[in-house]
Order: structure tokens, then C-alpha cells, then sequence
């Protein structure tokens, strides 16, 4: 089960990299992350498949 960090969560949305490259432009478009960087991809993938999270329990519980 995942904790949720809002230390994170905020700093990735905030980053200079970020910024920088959607400043730009050169962001590419999702599900491109196969052809940037297919090792990151991979594990992404079996990651997010893998793991839950407490607030999608939450989620579910209250619909």
C-alpha cells in the first residue's frame, strides 16, 4: 500500500524541469514513455499495477 507524500506530490508538480520543458514545448504526448525511456516505463507499469493507495480505498468506499 502506498502513503501518500503531499511533499511530493507538490515538488513534481513544481519542478524547473518541469517548467522548463513545458515551457518549451518538447513535452511528448502519454503513453510515449515506451520509446523515451522503456526501462522506466516497465517498471511504472507493473508499479501502478501493483500497488493501491489508502485514498483510492477511501474512494471506493464512499460512491
Amino acid at each position: 500500500m502506498r502513503k501518500p507524500s503531499l511533499k511530493k506530490s507538490i515538488a513534481a508538480r513544481t519542478s524547473a524541469k518541469r517548467a522548463l520543458k513545458s515551457s518549451l514545448g518538447l513535452k511528448t504526448p502519454r503513453g510515449y514513455g515506451w520509446l523515451t525511456n522503456p526501462k522506466k516505463a516497465a517498471y511504472n507499469r507493473a508499479y501502478n499495477r501493483t500497488s493501491f493507495s489508502f485514498i483510492s480505498i477511501l474512494r471506493r468506499l464512499f460512491r
